[in-house]
Parts: structure tokens; C-alpha cells; sequence
């Protein structure tokens, strides 16, 4: 157990190995209750989120989430979030554990619209069933039509008799669900559904498991690829800015930006040999250390010991050769396309 944010979390149950072998081949079941809730609702809900975040979400129809951005007036990041549009006057924003108070008070003191704003954290509670097992296990528990859901869309029912919010969403690279619902029911879901993935071999999942998944998926963390200093053209997340659709917190350094260019830029590299380069340690490039590492592991799945850093924009061809610092030695590394695993279609 391990302290995340306030919360006292599970680093690992049986081993970050077996829990992450077990997501890419059957299923593994994550508490991700630290993660932080907030809705907006009225009649200028729409209008607030497409304020303070970057992606669109007027494209978003009922059952429909996308991934975004809480963006500072400076174009960088206050923290990444999922916005689930449950009706067009409510919206449910997922965001980070650490950062749930920081968000709501930033997302309060930009509400100029007609919006009411909640920090609904405590009123839920969130299991994440993760793998290419995890339909077939969550379908054992409910009677929710799940084929039909598809990826990044929700949809409401009854779990093992608890009323869920059921969204085909993850953070680990693999199919999956998030079920949220109130958290009297918390211990229950959590044992029903081991007990129903038990012939599939599901098997619960902590926070390092978690960390080594999304890094194969080449998925960024907040307080390590992103944050209030990082802008989404720099994070590789151009696809989530979408300035066609007016003005909002930030925007207009990031069209600044997009035009002038950006002074570094997010790579995947792999190690050249057994050594891994880790968060914190320095990037040369051609001689010279000019980036940092943000995430690096070893990659379960993959066999081969990852990471992604920020370097200069001309060094992110694939095949670049880089190299980390480690304890004062420099090991030789290759920058590599993103994301590292992308799941079987």
C-alpha cells in the first residue's frame, strides 16, 4: 500500500507483472476510486466546459465521452479529464485524484455562464474491469446491452444490482469498463465481479500495473508527460485542441504556437540495452543533453525496457539515436513511434 494523492492505494497485489500480463491476455479489475468526479449542470453547462476545456465538446451527443484538457489561461494544462455528456444540460467530468479540488475551484472561478458546478467525488465510487475477457465477465453481472456500447460511450444499469454509470472507457491500452455508482455498493461489485471473472482468470490490479499499462499504450500522466507547464501540441495531443470551435482558456497561445512551432516535443524511446531509463534522468541528444525522461519501465508485455521524454523537435524522427543518463553513464537509446502496443483489432 503506497500513499497516491491522499489516498491509501494498492501498489501491487500478486506482482506488477502478473497484473499487467493478465490485463493484455484476460482481464484485471482496478479500484479507481481516488479518481475525482465533478458535474455540470444548466442550461450554460455546454457553454462552461467548452471554456475551460479543449476538445469539442458540442460534438458530443448523449452516451458520448471524449478525453480533454483543463487548460490555464497560458495554454498548458490544469489536468486531463474524460467529459461524459449524459444530457445537454449535464455533463460528468473524471478527473484526476490529486487534482479533483484544484479542478473544481479552477472550473468555479471561470463560471460566468448559467452553470451549477459539484464536486461529486463522494458520491461515487469506480471499478475499472480491464482486458479482452472483461465483456463476457461484466456481462455475467448484467443485464445492460454491452456490445452496444461502443468505445468512449456509456450507458446506465444495473450491476450485480447496484446502479451504474457503465462507460467503455479505460486507461490501459485494452478494452474494457469503468463503472461508477454510489459507494455503499463498492465492496460488494468489487467481490462479485472476481467471483464472475474467477474461470477467465481475473485478478485485482494496483497502481503499478496501472503505471505500466498506459506507458505500453502510450498514454500520458498528469505530473509527468503533462502539466501546467506542458501544452497539448508539445504532449503529442494536438488531436484534443480543437480551435476551430471558438475561443476558449488558452487557445490563443496554442494557435500562437501551432504557428510558430514548439520548442520540444514528446518521443517514445527504447533502451539498446538491459539498463531503463527512468523518470527524471536527462536525454542527450548528438552530444548533448538537451530533454528529460518522463515515464520509463520495463515493458511487461512488450519484453523490452521503455519510456517517452521531451526533446528538441528536430530529434523525433524514428530510429534517432538518443542517449539516457543513468547514474552518471549514458546508455544508448533509438526514439520509436507511439504508442508502443496497440491492442488486436
Amino acid at each position: 500500500m503506497v500513499n497516491f494523492g491522499g489516498w491509501e492505494m494498492p501498489l501491487e497485489y500478486s506482482g506488477i507483472l502478473a497484473e499487467h500480463l493478465a490485463v493484455r491476455t484476460r482481464a484485471g479489475l482496478f479500484d479507481v476510486s481516488h479518481m475525482g468526479e465533478i458535474e455540470i449542470r444548466g442550461t450554460g453547462a455546454l457553454d462552461l466546459v467548452q471554456w475551460v476545456s479543449c476538445n469539442d465538446a458540442s460534438k458530443l451527443i448523449e452516451g458520448h465521452a471524449h478525453y480533454s484538457g483543463l487548460m490555464t489561461g497560458h495554454g498548458t494544462f490544469v489536468d486531463d479529464l474524460l467529459v461524459h455528456k449524459i444530457s445537454p444540460s449535464h455533463y460528468l467530468l473524471c478527473v484526476n485524484a490529486g487534482n479533483q479540488d484544484a479542478d473544481f475551484e479552477h472550473i468555479v472561478a471561470h463560471n460566468r455562464f448559467d452553470a451549477k458546478i459539484e464536486n461529486a467525488g463522494p458520491r461515487y465510487a469506480q471499478l475499472a474491469l480491464q482486458g479482452p475477457r472483461a465483456q463476457e465477465i461484466l456481462a455475467r453481472l448484467t443485464s445492460a446491452p454491452l456490445a452496444a456500447i461502443r468505445y468512449y460511450h456509456f450507458a446506465f444499469g444495473k450491476v450485480s444490482g447496484a446502479d451504474c454509470i457503465i462507460a467503455r472507457t479505460g486507461y490501459t491500452g485494452e478494452d474494457g469498463f469503468e463503472l461508477y455508482f454510489d459507494p455503499e455498493f463498492a465492496e460488494k461489485l468489487w467481490e462479485d465481479l472476481l467471483a464472475a471473472g474467477k474461470t477467465e482468470g481475473v485478478i485485482p490490479c494496483g497502481l503499478g500495473a496501472r503505471n505500466t499499462l498506459r506507458l505500453e499504450a502510450g498514454m500520458c500522466l498528469y505530473g509527468h508527460e503533462i502539466d501546467d507547464t506542458t501544452t497539448p501540441l508539445e504532449a503529442g495531443l494536438g488531436w484534443i485542441c480543437k480551435l476551430g470551435k471558438g475561443p476558449f482558456l488558452g487557445s490563443d497561445v496554442i494557435a500562437r504556437q501551432k504557428q510558430s512551432g514548439i520548442p520540444r516535443k514528446l518521443v517514445g524511446f527504447e533502451m539498446l540495452d538491459k539498463r531503463i531509463g527512468r523518470d527524471g534522468y536527462s536525454v542527450r541528444v548528438a552530444g548533448r543533453p538537451d530533454g528529460t525522461v518522463t515515464s520509463g519501465c520495463p515493458a511487461p508485455f512488450l519484453k523490452k525496457n521503455i519510456g517517452m521524454a521531451y526533446v528538441p523537435p528536430e530529434s523525433t524522427s524514428p530510429g534517432t539515436p538518443v542517449e539516457i543518463d543513468i547514474r552518471g553513464q549514458w546508455a544508448p537509446a533509438s526514439i520509436v513511434p507511439l504508442p508502443f502496443y496497440k491492442r488486436p483489432a
